[in-house]
């Protein structure tokens, strides 16, 4: 976990935004205008030790790789993949703990939701793929039952006379050996099986050893994923401290899973923007969505943390010198990924006057607002209304992580840690975590036009209600 710090300023309207066509009992504040301020960055010594310490600059050369310039989804598959893979090695972290006070059984079912909700994500990118023809893979049944004599991981089940089903796992990958284990085994099949029935939408499956019934061709996941340099990442340079604290590589394998879903989550953005420049709202909506859910992937895997020993997280913050450098810095910031991705979420909102096809009023005006309810109203451009609800749901996702992170350091290290060692029982201009999720909207006209739309609906009712239509006839 690691830190980070958020100044919000906003700027309200002196007088209410009324809408003309509305009766004027309906009033409402909206800002007109939010300026965010630059996320307080940690020093540049924090961020180096926390690069680091997860071995990042490796990571990133791994993530970067581009081996498949005609293939769109590469950027998104690899790391995602690669965050996937780590989760196997978390599993083998797990299930090798000595210790007999640790939470083994609520391990397992955190690690295998955490492995199916990874799946569900790289599923939903593979759905989409308009350019799979240029994906590495691997298509056995290309080859008429006629299989290499090296390639003693293809398993190939007859389940008619007319129909043969190809079954292939990486070579490299972790998970068909944990299939193997007896400790992991029955975790490992529980994945496989995940992986079965979350790719069936998709044009092909992942070569993890998943039975593959619909005998679909295989993606070339070594090639892709790189398990086994990955696996030379393993080990932390703080191993080298000689800490004799297990929670250490519980501690580095999380934040390794964590880093590769926001980069995820940055190619993703990059990705909206280019859709919503072209006019492309319809895939714009679909990597909006997506985005949404890496948001609350991310949620899911700092909640691991709730899992360590208290004695032995503290003992290892301690260790390592985890320590806010001020008030008003929290740990979590210390990722300028993390940074990075809450900007560019935020960043968003300026997309919606292009979207609405109308520009900001200089005067204030509701411009934004009555176009935004003309949408609403006509719903003859269904891809704007599904764009529209996708960028107000990642700012929902995107305040929940941070409203969530906030408890977690409660639970995790104590409430003085969470407030800068100060007492923790209001929020002030020092508490980035709570000026983020207590910022007002990104998206004020949006929220005033649905406000305005609600009273309108509202008004009407009150118009043909029985006892007002009771009333007329007398």
């Amino acid at each position: 976990m690691v830190d980070l710090e958020c100044k919000a300023k906003m700027i309200t309207s002196n007088s209410p935004i009324k809408s003309p066509k509305l009766s004027t009992k309906l009033k409402i504040s909206v800002p007109t205008e939010i300026r965010v301020g630059d996320l307080s960055p940690p020093s540049e010594s924090a961020y180096l030790a926390y690069e680091n310490y997860l071995r990042l600059p490796e990571l990133k050369k791994l993530w970067s790789c581009r081996e498949f310039p005609s293939w769109e989804n590469e950027s998104l598959l690899r790391p995602a993949l690669q965050a996937l893979e780590i989760t196997f090695r978390f599993v083998s972290t797990v299930f090798s703990d000595p210790r007999p006070y640790a939470n083994q059984r609520e391990w397992r079912r955190r690690i295998e939701s955490l492995a199916t909700a990874q799946i569900q994500v790289v599923a939903l990118i593979c759905e989409d793929d308009e350019t799979r023809g240029n994906a590495p893979i691997v298509d056995l049944n290309s080859s008429e039952g006629v299989l290499a004599r090296g390639d003693s991981l293809v398993e190939v089940w007859k389940l008619s006379k007319e129909t043969t089903v190809v079954s292939r796992a990486s070579e490299a990958s972790l998970l068909p050996r944990l299939a193997t284990w007896q400790k992991s085994e029955e975790v490992a099949q529980k994945i496989l099986y995940s992986i079965e029935c979350e790719m069936r939408r998709c044009p092909y499956t992942l070569g993890l050893g998943e039975p593959n019934l619909a005998g679909k061709p295989s993606l070339d996941y070594d090639l892709l994923c790189k398990p086994s340099d990955l696996q030379g990442l393993k080990k932390s340079p703080s191993d080298l401290m000689n800490l004799k604290n297990h929670e250490n590589q519980t501690l580095y394998t999380t934040q390794q899973i964590l880093e590769s879903w926001i980069h995820v989550s940055q190619q993703l953005l990059k990705r909206i923007v280019e859709r919503i420049d072209s006019k492309d709202f319809e895939k714009a909506s679909t990597d909006c969505w997506l985005l949404e859910r890496t948001w609350k992937l991310l949620s899911e895997i700092e909640d691991l943390h709730l899992l360590m020993d208290p004695n032995d997280f503290l003992r290892l913050k301690n260790q390592l010198a985890m320590k806010s450098s001020s008030e008003s810095e929290a740990f979590c910031f210390r990722s300028r990924g993390l940074t990075e991705i809450t900007k560019l979420s935020k960043d968003l909102r300026h997309k919606v006057p292009f979207i609405l096809g109308v520009e900001v009023d200089p005067k204030g005006g509701p411009r934004i607002q009555e176009a935004a309810m003309r949408l609403y109203r006509k719903r003859r451009e269904s891809e704007k209304i599904h764009l529209l609800q996708a960028l107000q749901a990642i700012e929902s996702a995107l305040k929940r992580f941070y409203y969530a992170y906030k408890q977690l350091i409660v639970t995790v290290m104590g409430s003085l840690e969470a407030k800068g060692n100060q007492a923790f029982v209001s929020v002030d201009s020092r508490d980035s975590l709570a000026q983020i999720f207590l910022e007002p909207t990104y998206f004020p006209s949006l929220d005033a036009a649905k406000t305005f739309l609600g009273h309108e609906w509202s008004h009407e009712r009150g118009q043909y209600s029985p006892e007002r239509r009771k009333h007329g006839h007398k």
